[in-house]
């Protein structure tokens, strides 16, 4: 379920099967969660008793929220750390997302799918040509699903969740207690000061995938999605550092080197450390950097702890777009095998900001550590509003220019 493969006819093709197997009866051999994809779609569905059929076989219908898809759900198993295997019908299946163990092995089906093989107990079940044994253990066969795209009364619902705000919000006033954990006032991002960025501090080089859920980590810190602040502090936690060793972490550990010595921490750290020196920062990714939801702190994040550009081989295109947004300077290589140029300690500058235009280039100098330098070629896909974001720091905070005009 969740926001994908939950719809009304998604939950009657789901419960057609349940509804069998209970005749058969059946009942799942496995823990079988039900997540509607809306309220008005569990409130019709439970009127017209789908949700009995799934609750009939032991399933559990959980709230119409995200849930189990960005592991925000108890997930009850004697061992959490254990190599297993899961079957979904949710539209992301990253390493460890569903539940926080890398070790688990996330497929993707239908609903009607996920619902026969939890019947069936296993994965290599094929419900087109496999018997399963009912409590008599006699051989029984699951028949095709049958499914309705509209309820026959029609949709309906209690209470859809919203409300209208205040035709006038002038003396609107939103008290957050000064010690929450949870919820933090947002302040404007600063805007552009109009010069090239000189001296940026190389934050992380990712290899490999980059996903939102490496750069912002859900689960359990979707708690502190109302405070910028401290779910800053996963910010690129899953991300993989192009330059890990053997004997240190490839993940969440990259070197500071305006420190003392070889020191390396969190990648939330260093970006904290950089940001209290005044100390603007960039990160180097490869192919499809922010490919998967289009979580928005995965842009927030880095803009609130001081990244001031992401340079990659490519974007997933509702990333970019969100970078944009939020200020930050999304570019790609012009040639990508130029990513193999940027080593750790490199000292990073973007030239050519102060002639910013849609189709024209920018250059990326390179300044390394001994004192040689490297410069090359970095293309973006901005258009004349997006500069405009950019140079008032944000998306918001032009449009509250132009509301306040």
């Amino acid at each position: 379920g969740s926001c994908t493969d939950s719809s009304y006819e998604d939950m009657t093709r789901a419960a057609s099967v349940a509804r069998q197997a209970a005749e058969k009866g059946l009942t799942v051999q496995a823990q079988y969660i039900v997540t509607p994809g809306s309220e008005q779609v569990r409130y019709t569905a439970e009127r017209d008793g789908l949700l009995r059929d799934f609750e009939a076989i032991g399933g559990i219908v959980m709230a119409n929220a995200c849930g189990a898809c960005i592991g925000q759900w108890k997930r009850h198993t004697d061992d959490s750390t254990r190599a297993n295997s899961i079957v979904t019908s949710f539209n992301r299946n990253f390493a460890a997302r569903n539940d926080g163990n890398p070790k688990t092995h996330a497929f993707i089906a239908s609903p009607e799918v996920v619902t026969a093989m939890t019947i069936a107990g296993r994965i290599t079940f094929n419900p087109l040509t496999d018997t399963i044994p009912d409590k008599e253990g006699t051989a029984v066969r699951l028949d095709a699903p049958t499914g309705r795209e509209q309820p026959a009364a029609g949709f309906a619902v209690d209470d859809p969740g919203y409300q209208a705000p205040a035709a006038d919000g002038t003396d609107v006033t939103v008290v957050i207690a000064p010690d929450s954990q949870r919820l933090q006032r947002l302040e404007p991002f600063a805007a552009w000061d109009g010069e090239d960025f000189e001296g940026l501090r190389l934050l992380i080089k990712t290899r490999g995938k980059c996903t939102t859920d490496h750069i912002s980590m859900a689960g359990p810190w979707l708690r502190f999605r109302g405070h910028l602040e401290n779910i800053s502090d996963n910010l690129l936690m899953g991300a993989t550092n192009a330059f890990a060793t053997e004997g240190r972490d490839a993940v969440n550990c990259v070197l500071n080197p305006t420190l003392p010595g070889q020191t390396y921490d969190k990648v939330s750290a260093v970006a904290k450390d950089y940001k209290a020196k005044e100390v603007g920062s960039i990160v180097v990714a490869q192919e499809n950097y922010g490919e998967g939801s289009s979580r928005e702190h995965a842009a927030m994040e880095p803009r609130f702890l001081g990244v001031k550009a992401v340079l990659a081989q490519s974007f997933a295109r509702i990333h970019e777009t969100n970078l944009k947004k939020q200020g930050i300077l999304a570019l790609t290589f012009a040639h990508k095998a130029d990513w193999e140029k940027v080593r750790e300690d490199d000292t990073i500058s973007i030239l050519g900001l102060k002639d910013f235009a849609p189709g024209v280039p920018m250059t990326v100098v390179l300044q390394h550590a001994d004192g040689t330098t490297e410069s090359f070629e970095a293309e973006h896909t901005y258009n004349e509003l997006q500069i405009a974001w950019f140079r008032a720091g944000s998306a918001l905070n032009l449009l509250s220019k132009k509301t306040n005009a």
